[in-house]
This record gives structure tokens, C-alpha cells and sequence, in this order.
């Protein structure tokens, strides 16, 4: 069952957020891609850098280059959406992805929101990324956020 978004107080939070999002599957990405501004944009966050990638596999390797080259990046908030086939192919691009997201965040220390959903089927999809209510896009915003001041209340 999905768990309903809550909407967050919107505290001025200034940083600067970078997304990538993959073409791929796009009227699902785009629809997490608008999601994931506009709560940003609420939270009234200084920049807010977005970059498209052919697909889901893409995203890691812009994620690092960001990661290694944007000192002072709040979070990198990654929306992609893998649907399942007949193979497992798409199993395989997820679990890389997943691999490589965490990675990256270690091995950076800056947040890296992963947004990559690996899903059975349309339905899934237009329930996580086209109902606002479910919004991936506005649940991968509020933890960007969270995980902004969380890092920067460790630095005191």
C-alpha cells in the first residue's frame, strides 16, 4: 500500500540541489521531475541544477561527476523509472544503479536521493509518479532536504 505524502512546513533552506532524470520512460520521470522542483522551489532552496540522461544506467556516472566536481552541493536527487519485461535485464540496470548510487554518496559524503524506481508494471509507475498525492518526485525533494540539514548540522 502506498503511504500518502505529507506536506513538509516549508523552511527557507537556501543550498543547492542538483537532479538528474533519465529520458527514458519519460511522461513518468517528467511527472517526478516536476514533483521534485516545485518542493524545492517551496523550500526556497538557492539553485536547483537539472541534467537528462539517455536512461536509468546513465544516471551514476553524472551523479559522481557532480558529486566530484560541485563543491558545496546540498544533494543530488536521482528519478528514473525501470519497468520489468520478459527478462531480467531491468533487474540488472536496477541493482547496477543501486550499487553505484550508494557508492557515491559514501564515497563523496554528499546525499544521493535514489529515485530509481524498478517497477512491475504501468499501474505501479502511474501510481508512484503520476498521482501528486504519491508523488516520487515530491518524496525525493523532502528527503534531499532532510538529508541537507542533517549534513549541515553535522559540520558544527
Amino acid at each position: 500500500m502506498l503511504r500518502k505524502i505529507q506536506p513538509k512546513k516549508n523552511q527557507s533552506h537556501g543550498g543547492s540541489f542538483a537532479i538528474v532524470a533519465s529520458r527514458y520512460n519519460a511522461r513518468y520521470v517528467d511527472a517526478m521531475l516536476r514533483a521534485a522542483k516545485a518542493e524545492l522551489w517551496r523550500a526556497d532552496v538557492s539553485s536547483i541544477q537539472i541534467i537528462r540522461v539517455p536512461g536509468a544506467y546513465e544516471i551514476p556516472v553524472v551523479a559522481k561527476r557532480l558529486a566530484r566536481t560541485s563543491p558545496g552541493l546540498s544533494a543530488i536527487i536521482c528519478l528514473g523509472v525501470i519497468l520489468r519485461g520478459q527478462t531480467v535485464h531491468a533487474a540488472h540496470i536496477g541493482e547496477a544503479v543501486n550499487h553505484a548510487l550508494m557508492q557515491i554518496q559514501l564515497a563523496h559524503e554528499v546525499p544521493v536521493i535514489h529515485e530509481v524506481l524498478l517497477l512491475e508494471n504501468e499501474a505501479q509507475a502511474s501510481a508512484r509518479c503520476l498521482d501528486p498525492k504519491h508523488n516520487r518526485g515530491t518524496e525525493a525533494a523532502q528527503t534531499a532536504l532532510a538529508m541537507a540539514r542533517v549534513l549541515k548540522s553535522l559540520q558544527s
